[in-house]
């Protein structure tokens, strides 16, 4: 199993807190409050795609509604793979961090 990314943690982190309710723009959204930046919604796709493909997230269809048009929205749900490959970068991450005094990072002026 690869490393995830920043990028691909923060995103599969967003999909397991949205839980039932994560489809693209949830996702984007949360992304959005967790970084503090603005992502435009072109550029989760990407990595959604990715994450798919390496079975770290699987896709279900929604029924189509109304207020969508009759369209239908592609949800995201993590697999057991996604959950093992965020175990693994947090255990990393601790490992990154440890022995490093707590300490607050200062804007210099």
């Amino acid at each position: 199993m690869r490393l995830l990314t920043r990028t691909e943690e923060i995103i599969l982190l967003a999909i397991w807190r949205l839980g039932h309710d994560a489809y693209g723009i949830t996702i984007r959204d949360e992304v959005n409050k967790t970084t503090g930046e603005e992502w435009g919604l072109g550029a989760v796709y990407p990595f959604l795609s990715r994450l798919h493909k390496a079975g770290y997230v699987r896709t279900l269809t929604s029924c189509s509604t109304p207020e969508r048009g009759g369209r239908h929205k592609i949800m995201y749900r993590l697999t057991d793979s996604g959950k093992e490959a965020l175990a693994k970068i947090q255990q990393v991450n601790a490992r990154a961090w440890d022995g490093i005094p707590g300490f607050i990072f200062k804007k210099s002026s």
